[in-house]
């Protein structure tokens, strides 16, 4: 996203949160629909969850555009997977499901987390012709609130099927969240009884990056948050734990391909306690006025919209 780029016209979204708490930790759903016929190009930004997003669009539906390639349909986004944009044809309504993953669930309900590092692949890549029939499910469901039960009951029923990650690897990411990926990787191997070579080992093939990655990963989205929160990059830098602001433009360019000021206008990133209340993000950000509806959000204005912060899988507690 350039700088001059216009924000979107966020009077023309819905966004749909469940009434309750996900029953499954480390999960978060949020149904997004476009009300009026117009195209819709928004840039993502990384941070530290798996995404599916379903696509359940009329038309052309969502169209996603990485490492300059544009495909449609409904979509998994790896952790740390680099510059991504989203966008939608102007010929019809453009609707989605978005389901965020602590990486320590995806491992689990996915079963191909380290394939996912670091990529954006369709759906049905993951789940195979599971993903059409869910999709079907999910159209027919008369509202948000029937969506996000379909959706948490396909991913109850695959996380049955599957082992959790090892309790230590789970762990290791619950410490390097909560310290906002500030630490080291010796630390976290002597907290949790491994080797440092065994947590790299079982980390990367449990989560799907090596663990100073994932670090970095995690304390680029706080410092991302800073900066959207309105808070200059030299402070930004310090608070974060990078060494100085060259540091910081250098991780902000690695994980997005942008400057730190275009990260902070970036439009998914001020209303995460809206769309996501279970995954409400540090600091809390100034957002557009809405108005609630049971189970809806419906914004009034422009402004921006969200990334969340994860929180962990059935071994863990909520982090972000």
């Amino acid at each position: 996203m350039k700088p001059t780029e216009p924000l979107p016209d966020w009077s023309s979204v819905e966004v749909a949160v469940p009434r309750q708490p996900s029953r499954l930790p480390g999960v978060a759903m949020a149904g997004f629909r476009q009300l009026a016929a117009l195209q819709v190009d928004i840039a993502m930004v990384a941070h530290p969850s798996v995404t599916l997003f379903v696509d359940l669009s009329e038309g052309d539906g969502l169209v996603r555009d990485a490492h300059g390639r544009r495909e449609h349909g409904s979509t998994v986004v790896g952790l740390a997977s680099g510059a991504l944009r989203f966008g939608g044809s102007a010929g019809g309504k453009v609707e989605c499901l978005q389901i965020r993953l602590s990486p320590v669930l995806a491992a689990a309900v996915l079963g191909a987390s380290t394939d996912l590092g670091g990529t954006v692949v369709p759906l049905e890549d993951v789940w195979g012709r599971d993903s059409g029939r869910i999709e079907e499910m999910l159209r027919a469901a008369p509202s948000w609130e029937e969506r996000f039960t379909i959706a948490a009951d396909t991913l109850a029923r695959r996380l049955d099927a599957r082992p959790s990650p090892d309790p230590e690897v789970a762990a290791a990411w619950r410490l390097m969240v909560s310290s906002k990926g500030r630490t080291g990787v010796d630390s976290l191997a002597d907290t949790v009884g491994w080797s440092r070579k065994r947590l790299w080992s079982r980390f990367r093939s449990q989560i799907g990056l090596a663990p100073k990655h994932a670090a970095r990963l995690v304390r680029f989205d706080h410092a991302a948050h800073l900066l959207a929160a309105g808070t200059a990059a030299a402070r930004v830098a310090a608070a974060s734990g990078y060494a100085d602001q060259a540091h910081l433009h250098r991780e902000v360019r690695a994980f997005t391909g942008a400057t730190p000021s275009v990260v902070a206008a970036a439009p998914w990133l001020a209303i995460d306690g809206l769309a996501w209340p279970s995954m409400a993000p540090a600091p809390t950000l100034p957002t557009p006025p809405v108005r609630r509806v049971p189970g809806l959000i419906r914004t009034r204005g422009p402004g921006h919209t969200p990334i969340p912060d994860e929180r962990h899988g059935r071994t863990g507690s909520p982090s972000a």
